[in-house]
């Protein structure tokens, strides 16, 4: 009986050995072709054939959905999305990285692209041949792009995006100041002060250090005198003297708007 029972034992053992065998073996073969379907695709991207990039990683994503080259695959549809200039299919493949892992070694990645697709939103191929300032733009994707930079630096200070995604911050900051500023000009010629005032005072307040402040504070102080708010233009016109001291022109009755 003892005997009958150690070789059931054995072949029960056996059998379990074999069993984890071929889950390994189906594992590893399973890598294997991940693997093999990714470089596939990275081949395609590596030569700006995006289309076909995209069909390569969707495909390794609908085969394998779980695993490193998934993730990889995720990423790099974003980033062939953008290239394409396909910003709402680049953001929402990012979205999709960011929302399935959100702690993934590379999530710092997804947050560069979405603030990438946002800012070159307005790069299509017809603009490339048309002048455009950014400040008469739309601004909510500017503005979202800037807090899709401002949000990467936050939380990965270290990243190696962190740096590009600051002077990208600087370059949105100054065209979001200029159109607010634009709209401020298009109130003052119309003569709605008051509207002045609230539009300066917004870019005074959300975007310090813009290269349009010199003439953000002096219209404002212009608006402030075309009111007969005296302390309030006494203000402005301290509050310019002390930050640019050497613009003092701007303030002179035509000084400002002989420019515009």
């Amino acid at each position: 009986m003892k005997k009958l029972l150690a070789i059931l034992f054995t072949s029960l053992l056996l059998t379990a050995c074999a069993s984890t065998g071929d889950k390994l073996e189906d594992k590893t073969a399973a890598e294997a072709n991940a693997q093999a379907m990714y470089e596939k695709g990275k081949k395609q991207l590596d030569k700006r054939n995006y289309e076909l990039a995209i069909e390569e990683f969707e495909k390794l994503e609908a085969a394998y959905p779980f695993g490193e080259y998934a993730q990889k695959a995720q990423l790099d549809i974003a980033y062939a999305h953008y290239k394409m200039n396909e910003p709402d299919a680049a953001i929402a493949a990012a979205d999709q990285f960011v929302r399935l892992n959100p702690l993934h070694e590379n999530v710092d990645y997804a947050y560069y692209i979405k603030g990438l697709a946002n800012a070159t939103r307005y790069d299509s191929f017809f603009d490339r041949f048309v002048k455009k300032d950014l400040g008469d733009l739309d601004p909510n994707p500017l503005k979202q792009a800037f807090l899709d930079f401002k949000l990467l630096v936050r939380r990965f200070p270290d990243s190696k995006y962190a740096e590009d995604a600051t002077q990208r911050m600087v370059y949105l900051r100054n065209a979001l100041a200029r159109h607010e500023y634009n709209i401020a000009d298009y109130y003052w010629r119309r003569g709605a002060y008051v509207a002045v005032v609230n539009r300066c005072s917004d870019v005074i307040k959300e975007y310090d250090g813009a290269e349009i402040m010199p003439e953000t504070i002096a219209l404002m102080a212009h608006a402030y005198k075309a009111l007969d708010l005296k302390d309030e233009y006494q203000d402005a016109v301290k509050l310019f003297e002390t930050n640019f001291p050497d613009r003092k022109a701007l303030l002179r009755p035509s000084g400002l708007f002989s420019k515009l």
